[in-house]
């Protein structure tokens, strides 16, 4: 399955997740979209270790991510989202020192499904954190704390849901193969992440470690609890609000 058809279905169940007020319903259709996501990145790599002879073998990719301008507030935490959703998809991450971009390394597909992930939760972790701030809750700490701690939990839980919606698709797809014999999907999956790996050592030019926003941010108990609870409600969906919001990401 091309790219292209990957991303049209995941995007009609995203659109369903969204479209529904039934939050079981939302929960089902965003586990279905992120096994999708997984599914098929493993049956891309059975693909390409059983067509190497026939076609050219795709290999993995740096792409730069915009995350916004520079001196815009907020960068940090749309970083701690992305890097979340990337870790779920087979997705390695490089972080400019100023939070402005991402340099994303994999493969074509996980990487369009990460940016295709990150438009519709971003708006929605974007909303939520307003209208948390809007309502006075977070008082009597400072409006920009209480964002921040808020916006990390929601990352946070984003990361947690995709994770094990992840595990799941992996370990119905490896089946019943175990450590001593692993299935033939184990051993791709094996050789993808040893290829990703070697891609990553070979052309990262990252110097130091990203903290990110944990190192600076005051720690605000009540505005985490309130950000976990809208990253558990959060659907994923591409945006109609934000027109242009994915051509940005590009």
């Amino acid at each position: 399955m091309s790219s292209e058809k990957m991303l049209v279905r995941i995007g009609g169940l995203l659109r369903q997740a969204e479209s529904t007020d039934n939050p079981h319903e939302a929960e089902a259709f965003m586990e279905a979209a992120q096994r999708l996501a997984t599914a098929t990145a493993i049956d891309l790599a059975v693909a390409r270790a059983h067509t190497a002879a026939r076609e050219r073998r795709a290999t993995p990719v740096q792409r730069a991510i915009r995350i916004g301008e520079p001196g815009r507030r907020g960068l940090r935490t749309y970083v701690q989202l992305f890097v979340a959703i990337a870790a779920a998809n087979d997705v390695q991450c490089d972080v400019a020192h100023n939070s402005t971009q991402v340099f994303a390394y994999g493969f074509d597909s996980d990487i369009d499904a990460c940016q295709a992930l990150y438009s519709s939760l971003l708006m929605q972790m974007v909303r939520a954190s307003d209208g948390y701030i809007r309502s006075g809750a977070h008082r009597p700490v400072a409006g920009v704390t209480a964002r921040l701690n808020f916006q990390l939990a929601f990352a946070a839980r984003i990361g947690d849901r995709l994770a094990t919606v992840r595990r799941d698709a992996e370990a119905d797809a490896v089946g019943a193969g175990t450590e001593d014999e692993p299935t033939g999907t184990a051993l791709v999956l094996r050789d993808k992440q040893i290829e990703l790996r070697d891609f990553y050592s070979r052309t990262s030019q990252a110097r130091g470690t990203w903290r990110g926003a944990k190192a600076t941010t005051a720690r605000s108990d009540k505005a985490r609890r309130a950000g976990d609870r809208a990253g558990r409600d959060a659907r994923l969906g591409p945006s109609t609000e934000l027109p242009g919001a994915r051509k940005r990401l590009a």
